[in-house]
């Protein structure tokens, strides 16, 4: 059972703008959800081999190489595969969706031969609402199939006439106990395929030229977009392939980026941290707008805003605030964690959750990522409207009262509430973004208030968050642990990059959390979390890791570690949330945090070795600047 699980690394994203798919390697979809991303799935392979559904293209011999490969500068996936007889590919896509959310998303499959001959064997496997919803199959002479069950439908369009050698025809198919088996063999120049799409539309046959052009259309649209980035910098490929993963996870008719596209892949194999992460977090907020604007891409930083504004003004925490740490992305709450007991998780990682019980906890740090990215915005061109300013002068009010309470922290623990240091950190952000805002549109606003508040949260980091023995800021204050969240206190100006409270901090961190360029979290066994198990090292915080060590001045090692970190991605460029042991990716996949760290580390690394350490407030104003230049020469 085990050897049926590819490595979480050996996938690459395609998607919509809606919703997105894995695909293996070896050519097979093993995780696929439709209309959205956090709907239940129709391919989940991934998460138990049986049971799971799956879409697979593949040679009929067992003796192939595979390479996989995106098209230059867009999301079209091209898997390969060599024998001796031929070299083959599978070409995926999916047509970009739009911005008006629809239950019709389609998925491009095209197999054709560019050398020698190759025998493809096909299968189509569909299980509905993560494999508990039986289905029919409705087949249409010369059109294709559907697939219906209860709540959803599969439908699959034939590509072209049947591909003859002589008179005979090239492929056969089947029906294969619930799904669809088709075998058949291809000369080199020959090219068929496969559409499956859902919403329940009725089969059809589509033409290669209306397929070519559909294909035409979706590569013009990646280059166009990848094309508006105004990152020049020394590492352009991976940033872009970034920002395009950021993309893929974006779901356009709210703006909205989810975590990650799946659901309970493991942060350490066979253990039970397995999480659903298709949701959206408020935490992503800050990070995700100065990604943005410093890439030049202002209309999704708007997008974003504008979202977390609706969440604010919607105010629908109840003891955990005025907003939920996370929601889905239409902005809906209702993400009730259920365990799904009929599926074995990836390689025996069980239970395989969905919905999330961490989205009613109290995390007091989203409040300053939110306002730190709501002030991004507002001083980089997308300035706040009155009736946005006094949803916020109100959510500043609640954190006044607030901020001195224990919590469950950034880490989502699930062993008790504590008060911790960077939530604390980023109470005093929140407050401090809000001065500053009142300040230069001269709002309304209990500035003294903000102010005294402010001031009390600093001296007691200061005191409390500070442990004299360990020379360190820590986790909380009734331990020596270290936090690797930390990391984002010089990055976000609480702190000097080089005041010799923080230079100790990071030569602790150094020693204790840091293995090679990895960076762990925190130690679990030092600090529990409630939950059995390890995990590897977070990729978001190695990133972290190499910003904090530029604005200290150690830019050698900065970019040392940068490009070390490089080299963990898969073969794609793409990261999880984890990196364990021997390299290996753990987690959900592709993770936009990892991406989100990746692109700021770049921007900030790139500005700081041309223009010297530890300043790098010009970084958005360029890409800002950038981006008008360019859309005044299309113009």
């Amino acid at each position: 059972m085990v050897d049926t699980y590819p490595n979480i690394a050996d996938h690459g994203l395609i998607g919509d703008l809606q919703t997105a798919a894995l695909v293996d390697t070896n050519g097979t979809i093993d995780w696929f959800c439709a209309p959205r991303f956090d709907s239940p799935s129709i391919f989940a392979s991934l998460l138990d081999a049986e049971r799971g559904g799956f879409c697979s293209v593949r040679p009929a011999t067992d003796d192939y190489v595979t390479r996989q490969l995106y098209l230059p500068n867009t999301a079209i996936l091209i898997t390969r595969f060599m024998t001796e007889a031929g070299v083959g590919e599978v070409i995926d896509f999916m047509p970009v969706a739009g911005g008006e959310a629809t239950d019709r998303h389609r998925l491009v499959r095209l197999v054709r031969v560019v050398r020698g001959t190759m025998d493809f064997v096909a299968e189509i496997q569909p299980r509905f609402d993560y494999g508990r919803q039986p289905h029919t199959i409705e087949p249409t002479l010369g059109e294709g199939a559907m697939f219906r069950s209860a709540d959803q439908a599969l439908t699959v369009h034939r590509v072209g006439e049947f591909v003859l050698h002589g008179t005979e025809r090239a492929g056969h198919v089947e029906l294969a106990g619930d799904g669809i088996r088709v075998t058949g063999s291809l000369n080199a120049g020959e090219i068929t395929g496969v559409v499956l799409e859902t919403g329940g539309v009725p089969p059809k046959r589509i033409s290669p030229d209306e397929l070519v052009e559909t294909f035409r259309e979706t590569r013009r649209y990646w280059r166009e977009w990848n094309n508006h980035s105004t990152y020049r910098g020394r590492w352009r490929e991976m940033v872009a392939r970034s920002a395009m993963t950021l993309k893929l996870m974006t779901y356009a008719p709210t703006g909205a980026l989810v975590a990650a596209p799946t659901a309970a892949l493991p942060e350490q194999v066979g253990g039970e941290r397995n999480w659903d992460y298709r949701y959206t977090w408020i935490r992503d907020a800050s990070f995700s707008v100065y990604a943005l604007l410093g890439l030049g891409y202002t209309e999704e930083a708007e997008a974003f805003v504008a979202w977390i504004m609706d969440r604010i003004q919607e105010s629908v925490g109840e003891d955990s605030g005025p907003l939920k740490i996370m929601y889905r992305v239409d902005g809906s709450s209702d993400l009730v964690e259920e365990t799904l007991g009929h599926l074995a998780g990836y390689r025996g990682s069980a239970p395989v959750r969905v919905g999330n019980g961490a989205a009613d906890q109290l995390q007091l740090d989203i409040y300053g990522e939110a306002m730190d990215s709501i002030h991004l915005a507002d001083t980089h061109g997308l300035e706040l409207p009155h009736v946005g300013w006094t949803q916020i002068r109100d959510m500043l009010d609640w954190v006044c009262d607030n901020w001195d309470t224990p919590e469950e922290g950034i880490w989502e623990t699930r062993g008790g509430r504590k008060n911790f240091t960077y939530g604390r950190f980023m109470c005093w952000i929140a407050l401090d973004r809000g001065i500053r805002l009142a300040r230069l549109r001269g709002r309304p606003a209990s500035i003294e208030r903000w102010t005294e508040q402010r001031d009390a949260i600093y001296v007691q980091i200061m005191s409390k968050g500070w442990h004299p023995k360990r020379g360190a800021f820590v986790q909380h204050d009734d331990t020596d642990v270290l936090d690797a969240s930390l990391l984002v206190m010089p990055l976000m100006g609480f702190i000097a990059p080089r005041d010799p409270m923080w230079l100790s901090t990071l030569d602790a961190m150094d020693e204790e959390l840091v293995s090679d360029s990895l960076v762990y979290r925190y130690d679990p066994s030092a600090s529990p979390d409630g939950l059995r198990g390890s995990e590897g090292t977070f990729t978001l915080c190695s990133f972290w890791y190499v910003d904090a060590l530029a604005r200290s001045g150690r830019l050698d090692e900065a970019q040392l570690v940068f490009e070390k970190m490089l080299t963990y991605s898969n073969h794609l460029g793409l990261y999880a949330e984890e990196i364990g042991l021997t390299g290996e990716q753990l987690g959900n996949f592709p993770q936009a945090f990892s991406h989100l760290s990746l692109i700021n580390a770049a921007m900030n690394l790139d500005y700081q070795l041309d223009h010297g350490s530890g300043f790098v407030d010009p970084v958005l104003s360029k890409g800002r600047r950038d981006v008008n230049h360019a859309y005044d020469s299309e113009g």
